[in-house]
């Protein structure tokens, strides 16, 4: 190359900031770009200036590591060109489309480290588009961003790490929780006891949420479905199945989540080659242990190549950060490399329990009613896209997009896919790998009209030489 590469980075959550520290250490200045205003991704998130609150108070045990991602990026700041408020919402080869205030433009690189991070797995039941139904991760926003409790009565349900976690945020800043319904049948922990060993101090930390949970007096139920959302206007209350048998809680809030999965569409639409993942369960792109795409100057760090946590994101994102600057002409020390692949190795070895520990609902697709919509962007139900299966024999899930406009709105799939997959996966009886994965389109979210217009013109006015050396 004749001149410094330009090296990109989409994302300042845990993984970003490592990875922009490692290209500032060598002498580069990576351009970041966010959709938060602050760095610390989703799981670190900053409350907007001018309403600071104590890290104690808003990261709980993580305070100490959420405190130090925050000053990393904080002494970065001065060698990076930090672009916060701004949407990265397509790719092409050697550009970045973004979006910033209204404004589109365009981002060349030389090397892209995508640090998108993860949104929460959605598994539809009756009721779940009434006002008042959350995501969990919807629940942190609101506490976190903005001090804000979603109802003095909430519920949480589904299953996951984040489930307790949220619950106990939600409960040490003194919402009535009235239940955590944990869709994990019993015998689970008993299962994942050995590898859960892996990282003992973390496996502790999860055990003591779950004390202080009950110690408040925190009903929490295993093994319990999701049957119905009840309300008016508002849900007012969850009916649901534990122990053979069914229940009603009232509440004024419900968030629900059934796990992560990895937001993976600007990777999609960077030509990355992707595998169906059993731990996940769901289609990730491929990635060496170093943070390798199959895409010559594309990198993947953090939970957008994987659901790892937000450790492993600041080891996956330092990894990531040395494979680019090897890639284009520097000089990497061979340990660091070969200590944070190790790292990561306990991190999958870790998650591989906590899939163990609280699977999402294997018979979900199952329990499902034809009359629940899955996709609430087209309103389509469940239905529907079984009917399309048995009438129009659709077997593959672009197939059974084109025919029924599942995933073909403003979430573009993020939201509904993985039900969507789910429902058909169990009406072919095929399984989720078997049926395939949505095709990434741009917008990865939705953007003005003007800004797609401009997207083409903006990208023809970028020389070549300038989108590839």
């Amino acid at each position: 190359m004749t001149s410094a590469p330009r090296f990109v980075i989409v994302g300042a959550g845990p993984a970003g900031v490592r990875a922009a520290e490692q290209l500032v250490r060598a002498g580069h200045r990576p351009v970041v770009i966010d959709e938060a205003p602050r760095c610390g991704g989703q799981i670190y998130r900053q409350p907007p200036d001018g309403r600071r609150r104590p890290a104690r108070e808003l990261y709980g045990y993580a305070a100490a590591k959420a405190e130090a991602v925050h000053r990393a990026f904080e002494s970065l700041r001065p060698s990076l060109d930090h672009r916060a408020d701004t949407l990265a919402w397509h790719l092409e080869p050697g550009v970045l489309h973004l979006l910033s205030g209204g404004v589109p433009s365009v981002q060349p690189f030389d090397a892209l480290i995508l640090a998108t991070g993860a949104t929460d797995r959605v598994l539809p039941f009756a009721g779940w588009t009434l006002p008042g139904v959350v995501t969990l991760g919807a629940a942190q926003v609101a506490l976190k961003a903005q001090a804000v409790l979603l109802g003095p009565r909430i519920v949480f349900a589904g299953s996951g790490p984040l489930l307790p976690l949220v619950a106990w945020q939600y409960a040490s800043h003194g919402a009535d929780v009235a239940a955590v319904l944990d869709a994990a049948p019993p015998g689970t922990r008993r299962r994942a006891a050995a590898r859960l060993l892996s990282r003992p101090g973390l496996a502790l930390q999860g055990a003591l949420l779950l004390a202080r949970l009950r110690a408040r007096g925190v009903p929490y139920l295993r093994g319990a479905r999701l049957v119905r959302a009840h309300g008016h206007g508002r849900v007012e209350a969850v009916e649901f199945e534990a122990a053979g048998r069914a229940r009603r809680i009232d509440c004024d809030a419900l968030a629900v989540s059934h796990g992560l999965r990895s937001e993976s569409q600007l990777a999609d639409l960077a030509g990355c080659a992707f595998d169906f993942d059993d731990t996940d369960q769901a289609w990730r792109p491929r990635c060496t242990p170093a943070g390798r795409s199959s895409v010559r100057g594309v990198y993947l760090a953090g939970d957008g190549a994987g659901i790892l946590g937000a450790d492993a994101a600041e080891a996956s994102g330092a990894r990531a950060g040395l494979s680019a600057l090897e890639d284009f002409g520097s000089t990497v020390p061979g340990g660091d490399a070969q200590r944070l692949e190790a790292e990561l190795q306990v991190h999958r070895r870790f998650r591989a329990a906590v899939e163990t520990l609280s699977p999402p609902p294997a018979d979900w697709a199952a329990h499902t009613a034809d009359d629940v919509v899955v996709c609430r962007c087209e309103e389509i139900t469940a239905g529907e896209l079984r009917r399309c299966v048995r009438d129009a024999g659709a077997a593959e899930l672009n197939r059974l997009k084109a025919l029924t406009r599942v995933g073909m709105g403003r979430c573009q799939g993020r939201m509904c896919g993985a039900a969507a997959a789910r429902v058909l996966a169990h009406a072919t009886g095929r399984s989720l790998a078997e049926v395939g994965r949505l095709r990434g389109q741009p917008p990865v979210k939705p953007v003005p009209i003007h800004a797609i217009g401009a997207a083409a013109p903006a990208a023809a006015a970028v020389p070549q030489d300038q989108r590839d050396d």
